[in-house]
């Protein structure tokens, strides 16, 4: 019987296609193959990593026929540069220090790469001798600038490196291919970066040795914008919109200041770019569908699928209109927070457990037989309790989530009337972050409570009357982000400064 691992405690996820194809490709080729594969007393890893896949919002659907185990997993910050250094490194962002998506927050900076990429699952992975590692797609934000040795750097931990320059792009773009340089335009058949990066791992699944297990990391640009889907899926599912959930175009009255600034009711014009967007996110993930098929269907070839662990999981949330915020991340909300967790191999598992990324490291390291012990990981390995051979009763209870807010030193030309400290204001000046949007939260999720508690890193603050009584939305409303900061420089709050 094969596991599959998904967020149950929510009932919906962006996509229900990628993970519907995910889970049928993988009973069907899993069971055809079980009795033909010898079994290697050592498996192989398959990661593949989205990139802003939620889990909160849209629609999981899975056939009742399926054995299905379910796992909660938060991410470590809800922004892709700090919670991918979290999967790398198995480490909190106060830890690993990157906390924003530039080189300034560390992000794929030198000061990383000296002090952090010696110490990512990878490489132990190599460092144990065995496997043969394998990277494919979006590494680190800002990998690739040539403040940080350009694409000619190559982390260590891999024997074959495919990483793309900068951020997710789906054509133009340009590749580390083992620190060469490879530009690619915009012709599809040979540009297009999701099928890019399945070519590029079948061919790698095609030539690699068969004597040593392999570990493989797949990193996909789907669903992140700019949401370029392939020609044949331009104009697939024409009449979706954003699912207008609970929460969706409705004033966040008793939450923090930037919540709180967010115009409501959404103007049309918001509403309709925030369902345009995401037809387009769905779009891009009909070809992590194809990809997901290839892989398993290769392994399943070559006899490999049974003995190989396929992990599916995201960097981070995503929201379309909740509380009024129109589209990004960066949030500590369930929506921002909270990404799939699927995981395909030959055991069976029935419990819940509360999961971060910051556990994916120590648990791939568990699986290829590495001591965890032996790293200085804040994450914890699961691969016991999955198995039966650990007590899932002392299993945590509480993760942790942390953010450090970006902002502008300068106004934006687009909302003059919003001052500097503010960022990602689109669409009609509504800001989706800010310098002192920055917190830090321990999410608790047990038998007696479901609860998060967060606290943030900045001049508001309440007194008397104002702690006992919840906001009111006031539509004259209009907010001044410089009555909000202590200064206009990028913000370095007391957490950061104790570390250092």
């Amino acid at each position: 019987m094969a596991l599959f691992v998904f967020n149950s405690a929510s009932k919906m996820v962006s996509s229900p296609l990628v993970i519907l194809r995910f889970i049928l490709i993988c009973v069907t080729l899993l069971c055809n193959s079980l009795a033909e594969a010898k079994m290697n007393p050592t498996p192989n890893i398959v990661l593949i990593l989205t990139d802003d896949l939620d889990v909160s919002i849209g629609g999981m659907h899975l056939p009742t026929l399926l054995a299905i185990s379910s796992l909660m997993q938060f991410v470590a910050s809800p922004l892709c540069c700090p919670s991918r250094a979290s999967i790398l490194t198995g480490k909190y962002p106060h830890n690993h220090h990157v906390v924003n998506n530039t080189l300034e927050g560390n992000c794929s900076s030198t000061a990383w790469q000296k002090t952090q990429e010696p110490e990512t699952f990878s490489a132990f992975l190599q460092k144990h001798g065995t496997y043969q590692t394998f990277f494919a797609g979006k590494y680190l934000n800002e990998y690739g600038s040539k403040k940080a040795g350009g694409v000619e750097h190559v982390p260590p931990g891999w024997d074959h490196w495919f990483a793309l320059e900068r951020n997710s792009r789906y054509y133009n773009y340009t590749l580390s291919v083992n620190g060469r340089a490879q530009r690619h335009g915009q012709n599809y058949s040979e540009d297009y970066l999701t099928d890019v990066l399945a070519n590029i791992s079948i061919d790698f699944l095609e030539n690699k040795s068969n004597r040593r297990p392999f570990f493989m990391m797949v990193s996909t640009p789907a669903p992140h914008s700019p949401w370029t889907a392939a020609p044949q899926y331009e104009s697939s599912f024409p009449n979706i919109k954003a699912p207008r959930d609970p929460n969706f175009n409705i004033h966040g009255k008793d939450k923090h200041w930037l919540i709180r600034q967010a115009k409501t009711p959404m103007t049309n014009s918001s509403v309709e770019f925030l369902d345009n967007a995401y037809r387009k996110r769905w779009r891009t993930l009909l070809s992590v569908d194809d990809l997901v098929e290839k892989v398993v269907r290769k392994l399943e070839v070559r006899g490999e699928l049974s003995n190989t662990y396929i992990i599916f999981t995201s960097d981070n949330g995503y929201h379309t209109g909740q509380f009024s915020l129109p589209m990004d991340k960066r949030q500590l909300y369930e929506f921002d927070i909270r990404v799939p967790l699927l995981i395909s191999n030959n055991i069976h598992y029935r419990s819940k457990l509360l999961i971060a990324n910051v556990d994916l490291g120590p648990t791939i390291l568990d699986i290829a037989g590495y001591n965890v012990n032996e790293t200085q990981m804040d994450g914890m390995s699961f691969l016991p309790i999955m198995t039966g051979k650990g007590n899932s009763s002392t299993w945590r209870s509480d993760v942790l989530v942390e953010y450090e807010g970006e902002g502008s030193s300068i106004s934006d030309p687009a909302c003059p009337l919003l001052g500097p400290g503010v960022s990602e204001c689109f669409p009609d000046c509504v800001c989706e972050d800010s310098y002192n949007n920055t917190y830090a939260c321990v999410r608790t999720v047990s038998q007696a409570a479901n609860l998060q508690y967060c606290e943030f890193d900045d001049n508001e603050s309440c007194s008397g009357q104002s702690c006992r009584t919840p906001g009111v939305y006031d539509s004259l409303f209009r907010f001044d982000p410089q009555l909000m900061f202590s200064s206009l420089v990028p913000h370095r709050n007391k957490r950061r400064q104790t570390l250092k």
